[in-house]
Formats: C-alpha cells, structure tokens, sequence
C-alpha cells in the first residue's frame, strides 16, 4: 500500500513558475473556473489515498471548504496540491514546503521567490551529494562484479 510519501507526481514545472499561475493552471487545464472537487475526486486526480489528503488537510497544507461532512477543493486547493506534489518530488520535506506557502501568502512573490531560490539551492546540494554517494555505490559494485567474474573464470577454467 502507498504511503502519503509515494504519489506520483505530473511533470514539474518550476516551484516558483507554478505558484505564479498555478490558479490559472488548476483553471484552464481542468477547465474548473467555479467547480470544486469532492475528496474521491481530489485523491484521483493526484493519484494520492485518502490517508495522504487527510494528513495534508491535517498539517494545514490544505484548507478545504466543508459543506457537512463533504470536502470541496476549489482552483486554489488543486494548486497548492500540485506544489505540495512537485515539492516532494523535488524533495522537500513536507515543513519547508508549507513554509514556503505561508511566504508566499503573508509576503509576496518577491519573499516566495527568494525562499524558494535558497531552498532549491540547498536541495540541489543535497541530490549532488546522494549522486556522488550513488556513483560511488556503482563504482564499488561494478570492481566486485568484474572481481567476482575473475574468480568464475578461475573455478571454471580448474574444473574444465
């Protein structure tokens, strides 16, 4: 069973990029200039479960309206779902991403912008070094590989 941290995410466009037009996005993609989507529908359109909507509503990530028990997500929650989804794909932990958002809500673009700047500039240190661990990884494995192929021609050419 997934996990809220394994939903697939739509190719990204850049963070920043997209909180600019992520209304117009959730908008004129979907077509949605007044619809909102009940929970079933939000979980399908973001490939997510149940569990993953609810902690995102839980840690304030998204603010539904609520008509009783039904939860409708309009234009502004779909795009703050697909910068939640873009940020984790990127690799940003759940905390950052929700500052991030609140930056953008209490200071502007510009103050969104630079935060978003800093961040990804810490996060793509963080990939650069994961990728020379990875390759380092690849390294050692590939020298044991071809040493364990040197001992299976030795074996092989004893017992022939």
């Amino acid at each position: 069973m997934r996990g809220w941290h394994h939903a697939r995410v739509p190719v990204p466009r850049p963070i920043a990029q997209a909180q600019q037009s992520a209304y117009l996005a959730g908008v004129e993609e979907t077509g949605m200039a007044e619809t909102h989507l009940n929970f079933k529908e939000m979980c399908a359109r973001f490939d997510v479960t149940p569990r993953t909507l609810r902690y995102y509503e839980y840690i304030e990530l998204l603010a539904p309206q609520k008509d009783g028990r039904a939860r409708l997500y309009g234009p502004r929650e779909v795009a703050r779902m697909t910068l939640i989804l873009r940020g984790r794909r990127f690799g940003f932990g759940l905390e950052e991403i929700r500052q991030w958002l609140e930056i953008y809500q209490k200071n502007g673009t510009a103050a969104q912008l630079a935060a978003f700047v800093a961040m990804a500039d810490r996060q793509m240190a963080e990939i650069d070094r994961q990728s020379a661990e990875l390759a380092a990884a690849r390294a050692d494995l590939e020298a044991l590989r071809a040493e364990t192929l040197r001992e299976l021609a030795a074996i092989s050419a004893t017992e022939s």
